[in-house]
């Protein structure tokens, strides 16, 4: 099948049926939709993004394997929050608890849940604020731990459920508290 340009005009409103059919055909694209239906495409990351987005999943898959407490999802995975948005966070974790009540067919489409923990990676075309709003969002719709990594800056921002948002100057480590026993992110490789 030879690749072909889509053209999709700006803040374009689809329901999450139309969504999830758009998704399907475009395979290659990396999708999002707001809570209000808006369609968001989401560029290729440059090649250090790319690097440090497989190192920060490689230290979640490892822990995982070793815990076997839930399960690791990368940024090709688009969550169905309960706020009708459909997310694809840069690395999430889902208990297994959580995971396996859902049904074969909720595992094999879009999860129908928020994450229990999300990070978000800001590249270098990203912008702050609407990273930050993510976040919210998620913390709106049951994430219990994210962080939101600025690398350009050195900042980490901790979002916790029900509390205010913790920022870290150049942190070297950051734990996975209570929602990742024992999980500990050196930080030092970005």
């Amino acid at each position: 099948m030879k690749p072909s340009a889509i053209n999709i005009p700006n803040h374009l409103k689809i329901s999450q049926e139309q969504f999830e059919k758009l998704a399907l055909v475009n395979r290659d694209l990396r999708l999002e939709r707001t809570k209000t239906g808006e369609l968001i495409v989401m560029p290729p990351t440059g090649g250090s993004t790319g690097k440090y987005n497989v190192k920060l999943a490689s230290r979640f898959v490892i822990w995982n394997e070793q815990t076997q407490l839930g399960e690791v999802f990368d940024s090709s995975t688009a969550f169905s929050l309960p706020n009708g948005a459909n997310r694809s966070p840069d690395v999430a974790w889902v208990s297994r608890e959580r995971w396996n009540c859902l049904t074969r067919e909720q595992q094999d489409t879009f999860p129908p849940l928020c994450p229990d923990f999300v990070l978000e990676l800001r590249s270098k075309t990203d912008k702050m604020q609407p990273l930050r709003e993510k976040m919210r969002e998620y913390s709106e719709n049951q994430m219990r731990l994210g962080w939101l990594i600025d690398t350009k800056n050195k900042i980490v921002e901790i979002y916790r459920s029900n509390q205010p948002v913790e920022v870290l100057k150049k942190p070297a480590t950051l734990s996975g508290e209570d929602i990742l026993p024992e999980f500990v992110l050196d930080l030092q490789f970005l």
